[in-house]
Formats: structure tokens, C-alpha cells, sequence
């Protein structure tokens, strides 16, 4: 009963990276007509994409302590960093959505507000983590890789903030339910690894 776990890590890089490139697709157009309506489309469902991948990728290694080493959670550790640059790529996407769709008077005006700093602090952390996703990198940075990476962690807080504070806290539902799964997890790995009895040792 392996055919499960068995697809999926057989399953190529490139077509897992086809797959995560899929809703970008739609997202290209409005960059050549300059239409500041879709700009604001492609705002929202580029945002909400690097949201959901970044929570993907965190979720690999509680989830994997959880279901005690399944198949799904092993291939999604090993994978994680694909999902980890597929974030950081619909974040730049975002990004560019918004630049192209405010003048810059108005960038300026509020990139102070807690809503647009938060956003831009987000994205500031994802630029190293991403230009060190590479096994070159994590080859030679050694152990520091995973104490930079542990940033991630700081992005995904910053990107949850800036999600819920748009338009005056009026759509905090929606990144609510996007990151409790990754809350839960949190927890519970947070639990199993510092709080939890664990049964005495014999002499």
C-alpha cells in the first residue's frame, strides 16, 4: 500500500516546480497592458499564494513529528525549499504588482503604516533566505544555514500581520484560517520538543 508515497517521491523537480508555477500563469498579462484594475488582482492572488507556500514549507517538519515519519511528510520536508522559493517568488511578484500599480507619492506616504512596513520586512527577510537556498550555499555556510533559516519564522509572523492588517484589520479572517494550521503544528512541535513528560530513564 506504498503507491502513495512511492508517487510522490518519484515525482520530478521539475514537474512539482510546473505545478507551483501554475497560478502565475494567469498573473503575467496585466504586467504588459498595465491595467491598474488586474495590477490589483494579481496584488491579492500573489500575496495569498506566497502566504500559502511559505505556511507549506514550514509545516514539513512538525508535520512529519506528528504523523510519526508518513510518506506525505517525509517528501514534503525533502521539498520544502521548493516551496520555500516558490514563496519568495510570488512574493516578488507581489511586490511588483504593487509598485507598478501606486505612484510613487503614495508608496512614500505609507510605507510607514503598519499594514505596508510589515509587508516590506517580510519581504526583506525573504531576499537572503532565498538567495541561500541553494546546496551550494547551504554547503557552505555550514551550520549558520539553519540558524538564517530559521528567519523564516519572522517572515511567516510579519506576513500574517500584514495579511489581517489590511484595510483596517476589516479581512483578519481570512490569514487567520490560512496560518492556524501552521499555529497548531507550531504548538505542538514546540510541545514535543521542550514540555512534553518524557518517561524516565532506567539506571
Amino acid at each position: 500500500m506504498s503507491a502513495h508515497p512511492l508517487s510522490l517521491k518519484t515525482l520530478s523537480p521539475y514537474w512539482l516546480w510546473l505545478l507551483l508555477a501554475l497560478p502565475a500563469l494567469g498573473m503575467v498579462l496585466p504586467f504588459f497592458d498595465e491595467n491598474t484594475r488586474a495590477l490589483r488582482g494579481v496584488l491579492h492572488g500573489s500575496g495569498e499564494f506566497s502566504a500559502r507556500f511559505l505556511i507549506i514549507s514550514l509545516m514539513a517538519t512538525p508535520l512529519l513529528m506528528l504523523t510519526k515519519g508518513s510518506g506525505f511528510a517525509r517528501w514534503l520536508r525533502a521539498n520544502r525549499r521548493y516551496f520555500g522559493v516558490a514563496a519568495f517568488a510570488y512574493a516578488a511578484l507581489h511586490v511588483l504588482a504593487y509598485v507598478m500599480g501606486e505612484s510613487l507619492d503614495r508608496m512614500l506616504a505609507e510605507a510607514t503604516d503598519f499594514d505596508i512596513l510589515t509587508g516590506w520586512l517580510a519581504f526583506v527577510i525573504f531576499i537572503p533566505l532565498a538567495a541561500t537556498s541553494m546546496d551550494y550555499a547551504v554547503r557552505r555556510m555550514g551550520r549558520w544555514w539553519k540558524s538564517l533559516q530559521r528567519w523564516t519564522y519572522g517572515a511567516a509572523v510579519l506576513t500574517l500581520l500584514h495579511w489581517a492588517s489590511l484595510h483596517n484589520w476589516h479581512g483578519w479572517l481570512a490569514p487567520v484560517v490560512h496560518f492556524a494550521p501552521l499555529a497548531a503544528l507550531t504548538a505542538y512541535r514546540l510541545w514535543w520538543s521542550y514540555l512534553r513528560v518524557r518517561p524516565a530513564r532506567t539506571a
